[in-house]
């Protein structure tokens, strides 16, 4: 947890910005759900013991990130959801921006994140993540 208090409140405040915006990603698929849990659960594990407990118990964390967190997997959807989505925020930033240094630097992230996914989050069917997440009545 992060000892400077201003920053845990601007991280805690952050936190429940991107929960609000992944539950608005559940509801209307054009936003991306995972990424702002992900962003959620980072940023509650730097700024509250008690919310960080609060979202790891909740509903949404056990549906969306739970599986991810413990066993490394994601439907092949999901991951090329995620991948695309992230890579396009970055390479707009990129366009954006256009320093040398800022590209070197995004593109390195964009490099790791696809490393990353290719080598430690394994594709699973539909029906296989959902055996994993405890619903065995996947079938």
């Amino acid at each position: 947890m992060v000892k400077n208090r201003f920053l845990r409140f601007l991280l805690l405040i952050l936190g429940f910005i991107s929960l609000g915006l992944g539950i608005t990603g559940i509801i209307l698929p054009i936003l991306p759900t995972t990424p702002f849990l992900l962003l959620t659960s980072f940023c509650f594990v730097k700024s509250s013991v008690k919310f960080n407990k609060w979202f790891l118990n909740s509903k949404i964390y056990k549906k969306y990130l739970e599986n991810f967190s413990k066993n490394k997997v994601m439907t092949l959807k999901s991951e090329l959801i995620l991948l695309s989505l992230v890579s396009t925020m970055l390479l707009v930033t990129m366009y954006m921006v256009n320093n040398l240094v800022v590209t070197i630097i995004l593109s390195t992230l964009i490099l790791i994140k696809y490393s990353y996914f290719i080598f430690f989050v394994k594709p699973v069917t539909k029906e296989k993540y959902l055996v994993l997440r405890g619903n065995l009545d996947a079938r």
